[in-house]
């Protein structure tokens, strides 16, 4: 089986826009299942996916934080040229990382941090996910296992710069997130083993937001737009829309 390379998304419906990010290793797969239930409800949905993500791994160890900042902010802008005046932004781990940043940045409606992170995870842990990422998507891509193991000691050559990029990014919002005062709704999921779940109270207490909330899902893990109470994130996030002051 071959690996379907995944690609941004645009699902257009009425005139609230709705910015949705992805992972880091993630793509624009992780939020479209919301972004599909959020156009039902009639919210236009985008998502990019950042540079060196969604294709091979060796190609996301040659990128990094500011790259995906770039896609970022050029993807809130696409949304403005289409014509969007209102624009929140829903976001997942980095993604998240990055709706908080948005938040400091530019105008936005609402923000929704889902398993974001605020504390700095150590590189050899980043590291061992990379690995991870990096033998998943060759598995995918349907290598024998021989050609796996021999490319994957090919990819543990390479320099992370990455990481420790990534690691000042996270810390640098973590700095700046009393400079949100949009509404914001943080979503944590009890089970995440992959951030420190304090993030969460982190950026409730931090917002300056008037309007903010933070719900933990008991049986949800980090990958929450997969978990088993999805459904009701779903139904969670459109509340939380719903209830922001629209002009339209």
């Amino acid at each position: 089986m071959k690996k379907l390379v995944p690609k941004p998304f645009t699902f257009k419906a009425g005139e609230r826009a709705v910015l949705m990010l992805h992972g880091f290793t993630g793509n624009s797969a992780d939020v479209r299942m919301m972004g599909r239930f959020l156009q039902e409800k009639g919210y236009t949905c985008h998502a990019p996916i950042y540079k060196g993500h969604g294709v091979p791994p060796e190609e996301l160890v040659h990128t990094g934080p500011e790259d995906w900042w770039q896609d970022v902010t050029k993807a809130y802008e696409f949304l403005q040229n289409e014509g969007y005046k209102e624009i929140a932004v829903v976001g997942l781990s980095l993604g998240g990382v990055f709706s908080l940043k948005l938040g400091y940045t530019v105008p936005v409606k609402g923000i929704v941090p889902m398993c974001a992170p605020m504390y700095i995870k150590s590189e050899e842990i980043m590291y061992k996910g990379i690995l991870a990422y990096a033998k998943e998507y060759k598995r995918l891509e349907g290598k024998t296992a021989d050609q796996i193991e021999t490319e994957m000691i090919e990819f543990e050559k390479t320099p992370m710069n990455t990481l420790k990029a990534l690691q000042e990014l996270i810390s640098d919002v973590r700095e700046n997130v009393d400079m949100v005062y949009a509404p914001t709704f943080v979503v944590q999921g009890r089970h995440d083993h992959m951030i420190n779940t304090d993030s969460a109270n982190i950026i409730y207490n931090e917002v300056e937001s008037i309007q903010k909330e933070l719900k933990w899902y008991e049986e949800s893990g980090h990958v929450i737009t997969f978990d088993k109470e999805r459904d009701q994130l779903h139904e969670d996030v459109y509340a939380f829309l719903e209830s922001l002051n629209w002009k339209e």
